[in-house]
């Protein structure tokens, strides 16, 4: 589980280019981050996270997480 805070630092430590978004490009950049990310919202691959839950440019929005993280139940 992880608190707001955490997710956002994690979500700025993946955003890479710091557009406020979070591409499957910056996730394959990170395995160990992806990892957690993973972990998180109980799905398995960037690709079904961004597929399901992102934007049509494949990318997603730390609102966009953090809400997969609480559906999830990982957000205290």
């Amino acid at each position: 589980m992880a608190t707001e805070q955490e997710l956002q630092s994690l979500f700025n430590t993946l955003d890479t280019d710091q557009d406020g978004k979070v591409s499957l490009n910056e996730l394959f950049l990170s395995p160990g981050l992806s990892a957690i990310i993973s972990a998180e919202t109980g799905i398995s691959s960037p690709q079904a996270l961004l597929g399901m839950y992102g934007d049509p440019d494949g990318s997603i929005t730390f609102e966009e997480l953090k809400k997969v993280v609480e559906e999830a139940g990982n957000l205290n």
